[in-house]
């Protein structure tokens, strides 16, 4: 697995006839993934596959890459806004590592002919209905964090349907569709595209040679286009890159800010100098843990063990023992997480020292005003032109 993940990020040196063949083997699947890609946009752009619309506003936050951009906090702060703008948000998602349905139970409603799941709700803006096992880590996270704001969050892998279903029972005017650019079938009138600063297009080939999921000229698609884990400082060349595939699409710079440690019950709120000076242990499941590593040490904490498990990685009890454990023994003061992981670990349970997780939320760096007149845009159905969904 590390093998193959240096030779998708080019971190493993070619020098080797294995590796080079290897990478040969990837491209051509890659090839291979490229033409589906183009083929599917193909059908649905000359109409012969057909997208949905729903008859409200549907804003769709997504990216051309795999890994972690920043999806999931641009959601929250963009549900948040329109809220206080009187909206009435519905977020969908696919709901990516939630709870199946188990496949005796596929296997007994296709016998039977029985009638489909329906969406699952997460949230209907009054109480958490789902743990994170049965929505997925961010979904339930974002209702957690938008309950105060009655934002609905549902889950279902048909987003039409789920779509359907949120106009039928929460009579919402405006749909936010995570981690939805490469879902065709429904459409979207505002595409949020967001490009990792850090790491805007890997190798610049598609899946699995690379980390895109969609060709870079397909940035085209973006009505708007959100440069994150941005430092702040001026990017020519990427931002020429950007232009050379879209001329016109405003440009938003966003960081991802630490703001405080919170116990995984909420019952305590810490401010980021409680980090200066101690000695703590840190672990995370997320796609780019560098970041939040880079956070604790920046704010003065002193990172004495630290354990990385793979993305969305479901905790099991001796997983979180020997990190307990390892921080023990490295004479840490308490452990830190990232707030995605900590939706994965039950709150009642007690370990051998405290523990934290780190909440972050999104600051716009540049582009405020872009920002804004977004936001005013999704509230007052601006029809100013946008480019095809599809397209």
């Amino acid at each position: 697995m590390r093998f193959t993940v240096g030779v998708i990020y080019d971190d493993e040196p070619m020098d080797s006839p294995w590796t080079r063949l290897y990478a040969g083997f990837l491209k051509a699947i890659s090839c291979a993934f490229g033409l589906a890609v183009r083929t599917r946009f193909f059908l649905y752009n000359h109409r012969i596959l057909r997208d949905t619309p729903l008859g409200c506003k549907v804003v769709v936050v997504g990216n051309i890459t795999v890994g972690g951009t920043g999806k999931t906090p641009v959601t929250e702060k963009m549900a948040r806004v329109l809220s206080e703008h009187g909206r009435n948000v519905v977020i969908l998602s696919r709901g990516y590592k939630s709870r199946s349905e188990p496949l005796w139970r596929k296997f007994s409603r296709w016998l039977t002919q029985g009638a489909k799941p329906a969406p699952r709700v997460v949230s209907d803006g009054k109480k958490l209905l789902l743990d994170s096992s049965e929505a997925g880590d961010e979904p339930y996270m974002l209702a957690r964090n938008l309950l105060p704001l009655g934002v609905v969050v549902i889950v279902h892998r048909n987003r039409v349907e789920a779509g359907f279903f949120a106009l039928k029972h929460f009579g919402c005017d405006t749909i936010l569709l995570d981690d939805g650019l490469q879902y065709l079938p429904l459409r979207g009138q505002i595409n949020l595209l967001l490009v990792d600063k850090t790491n805007p297009f890997g190798n610049g080939c598609l899946l699995p040679r690379g980390i895109l999921r969609e060709p870079v000229a397909n940035l085209k698609r973006a009505t708007y286009i959100f440069l994150t884990k941005s430092d702040g400082k001026p990017d020519p060349e990427l931002l020429a890159a950007i232009r050379a595939r879209h001329a016109s699409a405003p440009v938003i710079e966003c960081a991802h800010q630490p703001r405080r440690l919170s116990s995984l019950d909420g019952l305590v709120s810490l401010p980021l100098s409680y980090l200066q000076g101690k000695r703590v242990a840190t672990f995370s499941g997320i796609a780019t843990p560098e970041r939040f590593e880079d956070f604790v040490r920046q704010y003065g904490g002193k990172i004495l063990h630290n354990q990385r498990f793979l993305d969305h990685h479901c905790f099991s009890e001796d997983d979180l023992t020997d990190v307990f454990d390892e921080a023990a023994s490295n004479d840490a003061e308490f452990v830190v997480t990232t707030e995605k992981d900590a939706v994965r670990i039950s709150a009642a349970r007690k370990w051998r020292l405290p523990l934290y997780y780190l909440r972050l939320e999104i600051e716009i760096l540049s582009g405020k005003e872009i920002f804004d007149s977004a936001v005013e845009r999704i509230c007052t159905g601006n029809p100013d032109p946008t480019p095809d969904n599809h397209k």
